[in-house]
């Protein structure tokens, strides 16, 4: 039975607030925090740990992976800054499950593909990103490039909702 929480790594908010399982729990409240700190330990979110009698729970790696990328939604400044951010990656076959992810986190957070492994936005990632792809391992496989022109952008433009100017 759970009798306390913390100590071990600190409080943190489960689901993260805005992620769509918190869109989820607000449409269907009910569910008791120790059916959702068992749920997240059958995902392998967070492990069960005993200390002076009390039994705790902390994050994984894999939960602070899926904590990070949570955080990582890209931000909309007020102004476009007209630069434009392209990630190019080259992930080995033996990691396809992790591309495959890379691939429907860019298009989630808004990211438009230009082809198979090149991605563009106008807004940069954030520092909650960038320490995902680092604790991931992916960003070794991965460049980041801001430009300030490409060829004929016009229709990237419009996606963004920017004028020609």
């Amino acid at each position: 039975m759970l009798r306390s929480i913390g100590e071990a790594t600190g409080f943190f908010s489960w689901p993260p607030e805005g992620s769509r399982e918190w869109i989820w729990q607000q449409k269907h409240n009910g569910r008791s925090i120790t059916n959702r700190l068992y749920g997240m330990r059958r995902q392998g979110l967070v492990k069960k740990t005993a200390k002076n009698g009390k039994t705790f729970f902390q994050l994984t790696a894999k939960g602070e992976l899926r904590l990070l990328l949570s955080k990582a939604a890209l931000s909309k400044p007020k102004n476009w800054d007209k630069q434009w951010r392209m990630l190019i990656f080259d992930i080995p076959e033996d990691c396809r499950d992790q591309r495959d992810s890379l691939r429907r986190l860019l298009k989630q957070y808004g990211f438009i593909k230009l082809q198979a492994s090149v991605f563009i936005h106008a807004y940069p990632l954030n520092r909650e990103a960038i320490s995902y792809l680092k604790k991931s391992g992916l960003i070794k496989y991965i460049r980041i490039i801001r430009a300030n022109e490409i060829d004929d952008d016009s229709d990237l433009r419009k996606k963004f909702g920017f004028s020609k100017n």
